[in-house]
């Protein structure tokens, strides 16, 4: 019974320092180890994952697991409604000014932010979003769909919240240019 009394009050986090010599109650296990020492083996593992926390070893990733962190949910709500305030401008002409692009949407609501996408060169993709201040300027410049900006007509849609986790592939085999897609037959 002693040997169940030291297993349970291990499990919840009470410290057990057995004096030497002593094996646990003179019960041992079966295989071969008296209790003591896998007590002491836990309580070594114990002070080292200490030193890895006071080490800061540990990434905040495993601290953020165990204690939800307020500031990377306000960060989170703040994207979600940045993104509610924003649209994507597709087709813009590779030629075309964040400016311009302001002049063209200036007339749905107050533009806090244009972004033209570039590649590593610093080339524009050819895709811009478009910040205003007010959600409703997001319906105003929906009705620009369609319109024209140095001879290309734009694409506008409301911008996306990115899901985590949408890119991986689920139940599918990653694709491999060798491997077929269709099954083969003899």
């Amino acid at each position: 019974m002693a040997s169940g009394n030291r297993t349970s009050s291990i499990e919840h986090g009470s410290q057990i320092h057995p004096s030497s010599g002593d094996n646990g109650g003179g019960a041992s296990g079966t295989d071969g180890f008296s209790l003591s020492s896998e007590n002491q083996e836990i309580e070594e593992m114990r002070r080292r994952l200490r030193q890895m926390e006071e080490q800061e070893m540990l990434p905040a990733a495993t601290a953020a697991e165990f204690h939800e962190d307020p500031a990377a949910e306000a960060t989170a709500f703040d994207k979600s409604e940045v993104d509610a305030r924003s649209i994507y401008v597709g087709n813009v002409d590779y030629t075309c000014l964040p400016e311009e692009v302001q002049q063209h949407f200036e007339d749905c609501g107050t533009v806090n932010r244009v972004t033209i996408l570039t590649d590593n060169f610093g080339h524009p993709k050819g895709y811009a979003y478009v910040e205003f201040l007010e959600v409703e300027a997001v319906q105003n410049a929906l009705l620009l769909n369609d319109t024209e900006l140095h001879e290309r007509r734009l694409k506008v849609c409301p911008k996306r919240t990115n899901i985590p986790g949408m890119n991986h592939p689920r139940g599918r085999r990653p694709y491999d240019p060798y491997y077929p897609s269709y099954p083969t037959y003899g």
